[in-house]
């Protein structure tokens, strides 16, 4: 199979979907690899590198899809390469379908078959490919939770873990999945105090066996949010549900109880956001203010340290990528459970439930698709 890796072209983006040494594997298996140039520069890796490791320098993402039977992002593409992706062409990235019409209406009418990172599965049910953006969204939510509480960033001027003689932060974690956790554990590292809810009996039973001592889990209710929303120096979104949007747990009205600067990071804005005033911003212009409540809804958090990402998300997506190109999309569905399971859309139709469900759209199960396989 050719597979291409194009350069990232949203705002502010410096993650790439491949590193050199993931070139080398595919190449290995017998793959020719295309990549954009200047793919890699924001994360550290030249043009040089991915020859070494057996890719072919391409000049332009014309070529890249007119050439490639699979393309490789990290996010979703973009307006400017809608009328590049041929049909039936296999394009494997972040796509977050469910937070936007736009993008959704716009493969669908390429007819290409869009496997997406955040829904395929593992053998335990989990989600590899989402997980490692997850753990590092996470961890920068800890410390852009710090940087903004300061009062020259528009936060409250309050030091996260206090010092001795001052009490510590209180910080509100809305999800108890790997963002959450990830955030949480940072955040008490910090000193802060923190209540971390989750609405799964058995996940809060696990949280409280390995969470530190000043992390509180508790179990969620729109009643624990409302009150805890009213104590809180910094709230952090951490809900998924997957493929779906997000699920609106802060309202405006909401906004409203609560102190002054207190800050709100929405991990979940990728999904449409969790809280009610919520929308995406850029590492370039991050926070905005709605009564006095500042809000950080970056929508590709990971992409500010994309060495480590790129290096984290390859570790996660480089298995499924030697999988793929293996053999024809609907062949390898019908064998890898998992792999079946990132299919969102193929063929001008919509495979993956959550998403058709968020704009009330038609479903097609994607075993539907695979059936004329003999």
């Amino acid at each position: 199979m050719i597979v291409g890796v194009l350069k990232e072209i949203k705002t502010e983006e410096n993650r790439v979907s491949m590193t050199p040494a993931g070139v080398e594997v595919l190449v290995a298996h017998g793959h020719t690899v295309l990549v954009e140039a200047l793919a890699g520069v924001g994360s550290g890796f030249s043009n040089e590198s991915y020859r070494g490791g057996g890719a072919e320098i391409v000049a332009t993402p014309a070529e890249i899809f007119a050439r490639s039977d699979m393309v490789m992002h990290v996010k979703e593409p973009q307006p400017s390469e809608y009328g590049m992706i041929r049909e039936g062409q296999i394009v494997f990235t972040y796509f977050h379908f469910a937070a936007s019409l736009e993008l959704t209406r716009a493969m669908l009418a390429t007819g290409a078959v869009a496997i997406a990172y955040e829904t395929i599965t593992d053998l335990d049910n989990s989600l590899p490919l989402l997980t490692p953006m997850s753990e590092v969204a996470g961890r920068m939510a800890a410390q852009e939770a710090a940087k903004y509480s300061e009062r020259a960033q528009g936060g409250r001027g309050i030091l996260l873990g206090g010092v001795p003689g001052v009490a510590p932060a209180t910080v509100l974690v809305l999800g108890g999945g790997v963002v959450g956790t990830h955030a949480a554990q940072m955040l008490c590292g910090l000193g802060a105090k923190v209540y971390l809810l989750e609405a799964s009996l058995p996940r809060l039973r696990h949280l409280s066996e390995v969470m530190p001592k000043n992390c509180f889990p508790l179990m969620s209710s729109p009643a624990a949010v409302r009150d805890l929303l009213r104590e809180a120096d910094v709230v952090i979104g951490a809900v998924l549900l997957r493929g779906a949007k997000a699920p609106k747990l802060v309202t405006r009205e909401m906004l409203k109880t609560m102190k002054k600067g207190t800050v709100l990071i929405d991990v979940a804005i990728d999904q449409g956001g969790c809280f009610e005033t919520s929308r995406p911003t850029t590492h370039k212009e991050p926070t905005y203010e709605v009564e006095g409540i500042l809000h950080y809804c970056v929508a590709n958090m990971p992409g500010a340290v994309p060495l480590t990402s790129t290096v984290a998300l390859t570790n996660a997506t480089l298995p499924f990528a030697v999988a793929i190109a293996a053999g024809e999309w609907r062949e390898v569905a019908r064998t890898n459970p998992g792999i079946k399971s990132g299919i969102n859309m193929a063929l001008g139709r919509i495979t993956y439930q959550g998403v058709a469900e968020a704009f009330g759209m038609e479903y097609t199960p994607v075993d539907r698709l695979l059936i004329s396989i003999p």
